[in-house]
């Protein structure tokens, strides 16, 4: 695995075609499940920082469907200010408030999956350490050929700038 540096260190690792990334939250395991379970509570931290994510459905149920658009709000961000990124996810296996499991596809605005881009199985494993909760991310991609794609469009940058907007959704929020 491979560890950025600071407080929170975002560890990763290739096995094959999945990507596992692992990282300490300083929240309980059952206020962080419920920030990634709740539509109100999820659309105020999920994306990279300077994007805004909508969610257009979330039913929070297996087989539910989560259709959801990010968009780029800071302008900083020069030529991504503005642009939209629609993603589209069907709930697998819920164990609350251990496991989420779920498909994430690219797709557009009424919700067509985008071929051209790969849909991924993520599961996200909740594990309670005292006081934090260590959260466990494997996506398992189509092929090492579809992760390396996902890889090169920086989903690993992307994801360490999410879990900063997690973190002071976190702080900010009641237990």
């Amino acid at each position: 695995m491979t560890e950025s540096k600071g407080i929170n260190r975002l560890k990763t690792s290739v096995e094959g075609q999945d990507l596992v990334i692992e990282r300490i939250f300083k929240a309980p395991k059952d206020f962080l499940f419920q920030a990634f379970s709740e539509s109100d509570r999820l659309a105020r931290w999920w994306g990279p920082k300077g994007w805004k994510t909508e969610n257009k459905k979330f039913e929070f149920e297996q087989n539910g469907i989560w259709h959801y658009c990010m968009k780029c709000v800071d302008k900083k961000q020069g030529e991504f200010f503005g642009q939209e990124s629609w993603g589209k996810a069907v709930f697998k296996e819920i164990d609350v408030p251990n496991k989420i499991v779920y498909t994430d596809s690219f797709s557009d605005k009424d919700g067509n999956t985008i071929a051209e881009m790969p849909s991924i199985q993520i599961t996200l494993n909740f594990i309670e350490q005292g006081e934090n909760t260590l959260l466990n991310i494997r996506s398992c991609f189509p092929s090492p050929e579809a992760l390396q794609q996902v890889m090169e469009m920086g989903v690993v940058e992307g994801m360490s700038s999410q879990f900063e907007c997690l973190d002071e959704f976190l702080a900010e929020n009641e237990r």
